[in-house]
């Protein structure tokens, strides 16, 4: 480690404040889970932090952002997939609840997790990080055409497994 990261970078604690809760959505859409998406970031910045004085001057946020998909996609490739927890709880209250919002993101949230991790990570970064193609593409260290083509697969898998009934039924009010 050099010095200066161990001095405390300038511009790092203001990246991670400003910028943080960004990076920790995107690591809970990717990964599906708070915890899991705590220690993604986490693992993320520590990997960033020794490295800040090379990237702060580029765009520090594009990198970091990169690495968490990467990092990301590594912790994907190694878990174990032996065992899948169920989707319903066995004590789901009828009622509906005034969260509708809540309810609609967690279920936008749990067909998202459904999708491949490459597309996974296209639809994050399109559609709720709000990033262009081509800096989708940067992100992700391949061509805008892949970035396209992934997002027109996972928008055909969304709405397979999303019907219209579905959205209705989470936006209807009590």
């Amino acid at each position: 480690m050099n010095q200066s990261a161990a001095d405390g970078e300038p511009g790092f604690e203001d990246f991670v404040a400003t910028r943080g809760d960004r990076l920790y959505r995107a690591a809970w859409l990717l990964t599906g889970d708070a915890h899991a998406a705590e220690d993604l970031l986490q693992t993320v910045l520590a990997r960033v932090w020794p490295k800040w004085s090379r990237i702060a001057g580029d765009n520090p946020e594009a990198y970091t952002r990169r690495a968490l998909v990467n990092t990301y996609a590594t912790w994907w490739r190694r878990r174990w997939r032996g065992e899948t927890p169920t989707r319903d709880l066995p004590e789901v209250s009828p009622a509906r609840d005034v969260f509708a919002d809540i309810d609609l993101e967690q279920l936008l949230a749990s067909v998202i997790r459904q999708l491949p991790p490459r597309q996974r990570a296209v639809v994050v970064l399109r559609y709720f990080e709000d990033l262009s193609v081509e800096e989708t593409a940067q992100v992700l260290g391949c061509r805008p055409g892949t970035v396209k083509s992934q997002a027109a697969k996972a928008l055909r898998l969304l709405r397979h497994q999303l019907t219209p009934s579905q959205l209705l039924e989470v936006g209807e009010q009590p």
